[in-house]
Order: C-alpha cells, then sequence, then structure tokens
C-alpha cells in the first residue's frame, strides 16, 4: 500500500481577495500586497488544454493593460503563420493565487480573453464563444446556473517506454482507506481548490479502480466553464507531486467505468427558477420542457464536442452507467437527460453525456444554444421515460421512439456537419479548425492496427 503525506500547505500563500469589479490599480495593489513575483497569464486552445504565458512582477502593469501577445500561429487552431500576433487580455476577477510555490517564488494567475491585434475578439476563442452564447441568453433575459461533476483517474507513475494504465488503488464506489489509497491526495486536491476561491461540496471514490470525484457548486456559465479548466490544473498538479499521474480521459481501462463530466442546468429569469411550475405536471415548466426538447433534439449534432475524442465513444457503451440513448427522465441515470424535481431553487436537469475531455466552454456553449433552440421553436421532448432504457430491447426503444447516440467519433462528427445551431454555437472559425483537427485524429484512428485485432485476428 502507497503511504501518502500531506504536502501542501496552502496557509504559505495567502487567498487574493479580488473584488468581482476590481480594476487594474486595486490588482497591482494585491500583487504587491502579497509579494506576487511571477503572474500567469492563463487562457485554453481549440481543444481545452491549458496554455499560459508567464511575466515577472516588471512586466505586471503591461500585463493587466493587455499588452502581452503570443504567437496564435503555433496554437493549434488559432490563425494562420502569415497573420498578426494575438493579444492576451485578462479578465480581472479571475486573478488567483496558486498555493504552490518553486523555489519559493510567490506564483498568481490570470484567466484572460484573446483579441486581434486590432482590439477585436478573436474568434477562435473557445471562451468568446461561450461569451457569444451568453449574450444571446442576457438578451432573451435569462441566467443560467451551471454545475459540472468532474470525475478523473490517479495513476501510478509508469517509467518504462510503453504507456500503460495502472489504477493507484483496487476502490469502489464511496470506499475508504486502506482500499482507497488517495484520501489524502483528494484532501489536498481540495485545499487547493478552496484556497483558489472554489466552494468544494463533496469528495469521494468512484465505482472504478483509482476513480475519484469532487463535486464544487455550480455558478455562471462562464465562471464554470473557467471553474474546470483551473479543476484539471489543479488535478494534475497536486496528483504529479503526490507521485501520481492524473488523467481525464473519458474510458482508461477496459471492462471499468468511465469517467463524466455530468453537466447540472437551471434556468433564471428576474431570479426565479423557470424550469420550476408548481401547477405543472410533476411541477416542470413548458420552459423546462422546451429546453430539454432543444438538448434532445441536438444531442447527436453536439456529442463530437461535449465527447470529443475516439475514447469518448468507448465509454459511451451498454453496462457502465453510461447513456447511451437520446430520452430524458426524472431521476433515472439510464437516459441521456436526468431530470431531478425538487423546490423553487433546486429544479433543474443534468445532462449525463459529456465527458471530461471536453473544451469546457465549448461544451457549455453548445448546449445553451441547444435549449435555447428548444425554447424558440417550443420543441416538444416526448414522454418521461422512466424505465430503465438499458434494459429495453430495440424494438421496444424504436415503439416509443428513442433514438441512439453515435456510436463513434466519425458518426458524431457526421451530425455535427449537418447541424446549424451547434455550427452557429462554435462560429465558423471554430466549427472549421475543430472538424479539421478531429477527421483526421479519426482518419489516423482507422489506418492502425490495434492490439485486439492482433489478438483476436492474427492466428486465423
Amino acid at each position: 500500500m502507497t503511504t501518502f503525506q500531506h504536502l501542501f500547505d496552502v496557509n504559505q500563500f495567502p487567498p487574493l481577495d479580488v473584488p468581482s469589479d476590481a480594476d487594474r490599480e486595486q490588482l497591482l495593489r494585491l500583487l504587491r500586497e502579497h509579494d506576487v513575483r511571477f503572474l500567469r497569464l492563463q487562457f485554453c486552445d481549440l481543444f481545452g488544454r491549458i496554455k499560459k504565458i508567464e511575466v515577472p512582477a516588471s512586466q505586471f502593469a503591461r500585463a493587466l493593460d493587455g499588452g502581452i501577445t503570443f504567437d496564435g500561429s503555433a496554437i493549434a487552431g488559432f490563425v494562420r503563420v502569415e497573420e498578426p500576433d494575438l493579444v492576451l487580455r485578462p479578465d480581472f476577477p479571475t486573478l488567483r493565487m496558486l498555493p504552490w510555490g518553486d523555489v519559493g517564488y510567490r506564483v498568481a494567475r490570470v484567466i484572460c480573453d484573446i483579441h486581434r491585434a486590432n482590439g477585436s475578439p478573436f474568434d477562435g476563442d473557445p471562451r468568446g464563444a461561450l461569451r457569444r452564447v451568453l449574450r444571446s441568453l442576457s438578451d432573451q433575459g435569462f441566467e443560467l446556473r451551471v454545475g459540472m461533476e468532474v470525475e478523473f483517474l490517479l495513476l501510478r507513475q509508469i517509467t518504462d517506454e510503453s504507456p500503460r494504465v495502472v489504477p493507484h488503488d483496487t476502490g469502489g464506489y464511496l470506499d475508504f482507506a486502506p482500499a482507497d489509497q488517495a484520501e489524502i491526495v483528494r484532501r489536498d486536491i481540495v485545499n487547493v481548490l478552496e484556497h483558489m476561491s472554489f466552494v468544494v461540496e463533496t469528495a469521494h471514490h468512484d465505482p472504478a479502480p483509482g476513480q475519484h470525484e469532487i463535486v464544487f457548486r455550480h455558478s455562471d456559465p462562464l465562471a464554470t466553464a473557467d471553474n474546470v479548466a483551473t479543476f484539471r490544473l489543479v488535478v494534475h498538479t497536486v496528483a504529479a507531486r503526490h507521485g501520481l499521474r492524473a488523467t481525464f480521459m473519458p474510458k482508461p481501462v477496459t471492462g471499468e467505468h468511465g469517467s463524466g463530466m455530468h453537466t447540472h442546468q437551471s434556468l433564471f429569469r428576474g431570479g426565479e427558477n423557470v424550469f420550476h411550475d408548481p401547477e405543472e405536471k410533476d411541477e416542470l415548466s413548458e420552459l423546462m420542457r422546451f429546453y430539454a426538447g432543444g438538448l434532445l433534439k441536438h444531442a447527436r449534432g453536439y456529442c463530437a464536442v461535449t465527447n470529443p475524442l475516439v475514447n469518448s465513444y468507448k465509454r459511451l457503451v451498454r453496462g457502465y452507467e453510461a447513456p447511451v440513448n437520446v430520452a430524458w427522465a426524472i431521476q433515472n441515470r439510464s437516459p441521456m437527460i436526468r431530470v431531478l424535481a425538487g423546490d423553487a431553487e433546486s429544479t433543474r436537469l443534468e445532462l449525463r453525456m459529456p465527458d471530461p475531455a471536453a473544451n469546457p466552454y465549448l461544451a457549455v456553449a453548445v448546449q445553451i444554444a441547444a435549449g435555447l433552440d428548444g425554447i424558440e421553436n417550443q420543441l416538444v421532448p416526448g414522454e418521461l421515460t422512466n424505465k430503465n432504457i438499458w434494459a429495453m430491447g430495440q424494438r421496444e426503444r424504436q415503439r416509443v421512439g428513442i433514438g441512439e447516440l453515435p456510436r463513434d467519433l466519425g458518426q458524431a462528427l457526421d451530425e455535427l456537419e449537418k447541424d446549424r445551431v451547434v455550427r452557429s454555437a462554435l462560429g465558423e472559425h471554430i466549427y472549421a479548425h475543430f472538424m479539421e483537427a478531429k477527421r483526421a485524429e479519426w482518419d489516423e484512428f482507422l489506418a492502425e492496427v490495434h492490439a485486439w485485432e492482433i489478438e483476436r485476428y492474427l492466428g486465423l
């Protein structure tokens, strides 16, 4: 059994108390008062990978003024080599202290939006794509609250030349030590997250060996997407310092449960939850039904965005509590959408198909666009399916109108190509570069001879 010790004393790094309306001078004062030596300018590329430029204290003012540029042609899917550099514009309220030091230095990070040299927003920025969809949401008088449950695996570090997946323990759902060998690792992750202003609600071992889930409080869509990106960074960092490797791969172990990124959504107008209506059947409002209708209609279209890897579709198979069918239900976990019916505050829906390999900004953007299309066109989702869909035969599913999600990335890309609502949410720049990269990924996979094929067919 591996023995872990706490490695993170967050008290060494006092948190930055950043007001929501903070200006440049307030941030510079906070950085000076906390003796911050380096500032990390953070953004996400098209595929959700965190990128950053780091500047020393002498350049803080310039960085906060949006004076730091980078070569966008070196980032996959951004700009061509002949185009001007891109500009990083810090979003001031996202300034946080990173509660780990390197050789005693204090380091802070701020999340940035990406602009072109002429000052206009860059249309290839995933955070910018979410901002565009949120403007449509706001124009209709709505506010959305989003929470994401992100699952991940902790693996043993294998130092030989071949990549192998070896979970760090044999624990199962809600197990504790000694079966769950990483309780302390999880607590270090929680301590770091809380230091960075996350409101952590629960943390536990999940069903698969080495699998964990840490649930943090819902927020507005942009803040939640920021939090997911930061969460992945924290998990990777803490795991590595404990001698482990973290992975957000959707299905790393054959025969075990995969990792999801279940997305909870509730819609508000004027401070009231418009998904809840005590006068309606099941206390679900007409607006919720239309929003769910949009998510169901466009599910096959946005699946390539919420489940973007070849490996994503190894998770979306029967028998492992991952959704396979385009349907909705109350509480029932077998459909794609699970409705959690409650009071005026807690009524919400949970989309269970996304996985943690998705770019969180794009994943949220396409879901909102689909839901808004449902409201605008009054898309009726059909009857709630409160039977175990996994136990239903194909004919029974067809008889009640339950469709299937794409079975592989190739099918998902074909569906995305046909869905104008989802394409519009991405914007033409992101859509074109995303499709180009993912088609190449799928073609590469199809041309590769895999170990399963060798074991199955070599002796025939």
